[in-house]
């Protein structure tokens, strides 16, 4: 670690004096050769300004190689004179005679005609030297001044020397600065990365003291208080997590988790009793569990993400589970399963106990109906007629019962099969029209059918029929006269289809509702009991339509009458099998 922050640090610095001595080179050395060639032409302006004003006093007194001499001297620069037609007539540094016609030098054009000039080039005549050269013209021509370009370029590269020379140090001094820092920074890191590890091997009791003010000791400061919040958080958590695995424990349902995956992902001691297999957590759920249902409602609930419910009967041997599942926030389900072997027996033997009385109380009811029907039609005394009848409703409000009880009980028990087989909804709906007209005209009340789909539902004609047999006799007891009872059905958004039943009557309050088709649960009591109602027919009504897979309900408003309805599952063809099959949405 600390050869790759020594690395990285060097190349920043290095990186840093290379960009500043290139700006450095760019600013500097530039400018100051720039100011060095404006001194030197204004300079040279300025001396041969002077040569022309005293070559033009002293013209024909004293002679021209004399004059460049002298001023070549005083303006330590080298001196040329020349005539209106470009002869060299003196130079301080060349034969004049041997020296072509400056004429065409931009310097002397320009000067021969009575401008001063000024270039830079390399001197044919003098080892081949770059001069600068500035010209002022004369009475007789002109004269020039240059000067050797060497010396400025002499310091400009000593200033090019000093310029690298202290780059080199700088880089120095930076190697030592970045090996330096390297180490004390390579230092703290490892320090961190040591700090990391141990709290991703779970060792939340590591600590990372560091001083200091700068952005290491900040984040060294930071971590150490995340790690020491993550310690609290996780002996919190862990404290909660004891205390559910020692609840989950305590329990006698088993409870078990299955990740997405469908794998074991936690589970109770009472789930570990019921196993079939090794299971553990990460084990596949069906190497754990063998029973069908509870696959499949695993599978159902994990695809849906809806929370289901199903009996199970091959869990253990002689035992009957009722397995609750529910789906997690991490995209798994948790399942709970009750051992309901016990109430499903008692249930049972509550079963035939109904069924047994009920049926040892058929034979006496019906004798005592028949003998008291013959004493009642040979009895001419009108007091003992009187008795008689009250014996006669009551025994045949105990028969209507004992029937009531027997069917609701051969419902429940399932006893007798459904025969379901597609049949289309509005003939349900006319088969229970034309059966209870009559009773309904009796009655002042008619029943329409307000609505019937073109759509096939799976069900037991017989079965739907006893449905709203006594869902009609119930809403021809509350329907007031004169009115209608309106039946109908309609598809759902789910699929299914919704039968109706809905009178028009004093409606029932709404506390009322969730108790409507519990067993012998009556609004009035009193009415019920004048109306001949035993208390059974909704809590037939929804075991028949549970047994079909449906449900059923109410809605009802004070005033504005009642409606029972009932949802059956839609039958629907499939694209490769003429066959209609029921489908349970």
């Amino acid at each position: 670690m600390t050869k790759r922050v020594f690395l990285k640090l060097l190349l920043l610095i290095v990186l840093v004096v290379g960009v500043s001595t290139a700006a450095l080179d760019l600013l500097v050395r530039r400018t100051w050769q720039a100011s060095q060639f404006s001194e030197l032409q204004q300079d040279l302006q300025d001396k041969v300004q002077m040569f022309a004003a005293h070559a033009n006093h002293v013209q024909g007194i004293v002679p021209f190689q004399q004059l460049a001499d002298e001023e070549a001297a005083a303006a330590r620069a080298r001196a040329t004179i020349i005539d209106r037609s470009g002869k060299v007539l003196a130079d301080s540094e060349a034969q004049a005679s041997t020296m072509e016609n400056h004429a065409t030098r931009p310097e002397f054009a320009a000067a021969l005609k009575g401008q001063p000039g000024s270039d830079t080039h390399v001197s044919r005549y003098v080892k081949g030297i770059e001069f600068r050269y500035v010209a002022a013209p004369t009475s007789f021509g002109a004269v020039r001044l240059a000067y050797p370009l060497s010396s400025i370029r002499a310091g400009v590269r000593k200033i090019e020397r000093e310029l690298l020379e202290a780059s080199g140090i700088a880089l120095l001094f930076g190697f030592v600065v970045a090996l330096v820092a390297a180490q004390s920074v390579a230092r703290r890191l490892q320090k961190m990365v040591v700090f990391a590890q141990e709290i991703a091997a779970g060792h939340l009791g590591a600590r990372l003291p560091d001083t200091g003010s700068d952005e290491i000791a900040v984040l060294a400061t930071t971590l150490d208080k995340t790690a020491r919040q993550l310690e609290v958080n996780f002996r919190t958590l862990e404290g909660s997590r004891q205390q559910l695995e020692t609840l989950l424990n305590s329990m006698n349902d088993a409870v078990f988790a299955v990740s997405p995956n469908r794998e074991v992902a936690w589970f109770n001691g009472a789930m570990k009793a019921l196993a079939t297999g090794p299971i553990a957590v990460g084990t596949p759920l069906i190497r754990a569990v063998r029973d069908p249902d509870l696959l499949r409602l695993v599978d159902d609930v994990l695809g849906s993400r809806k929370a289901g419910y199903v009996n199970l009967f091959s869990v253990s041997p002689g035992r009957t589970f009722g397995m609750t599942s529910a789906p997690l926030p991490d995209g798994g389900v948790v399942c709970v399963l009750r051992d309901s072997t016990e109430i499903a027996r008692v249930e049972r033997t509550r079963r035939d106990f109904i069924a047994n009385v009920s049926h040892e109380l058929r034979t006496p009811l019906t004798s005592l109906l028949g003998y008291t029907e013959t004493l009642f039609d040979e009895s001419p005394d009108a007091k003992t007629r009187e008795f008689l009848d009250i014996i006669r409703r009551n025994a045949q409000r105990m028969s209507r019962l004992t029937e009531d009880l027997l069917t609701l009980a051969r419902v429940e028990s399932g006893e007798d099969p459904l025969e379901q087989a597609p049949v289309f909804a509005k003939e349900l709906l006319r088969d229970a029209q034309v059966s209870f007209n009559e009773v309904a005209k009796a009655r002042g009340i008619s029943i329409e059918i307000s609505k019937a789909p073109e759509v096939q539902v799976f069900a037991d004609r017989d079965a739907v029929h006893q449905v709203f047999a006594n869902l009609i006799d119930n809403a021809l007891k509350y329907a007031p006269g004169h009115k209608s009872i309106l039946i109908g059905a309609a598809e759902t958004e789910a699929g299914n289809v919704e039968f109706y039943v809905k009178d028009f009557g004093p409606g029932i309050p709404s506390e009322h509702l969730p108790r409507l088709f519990e067993r012998f649960y009556r609004v009035d009591k009193g009415r019920s009991r004048e109306a001949g109602g035993t208390g059974l027919g909704l809590a037939i009504v929804k075991h028949i339509v549970l047994n079909h897979g449906g449900e059923a309900g109410v809605t009802s408003e004070l005033g504005h009458g009642s409606t029972f309805w009932f949802r059956l599952p839609r039958a629907e063809v499939r694209a490769d099998d003429p066959v209609v099959t029921g489908t349970q949405r």
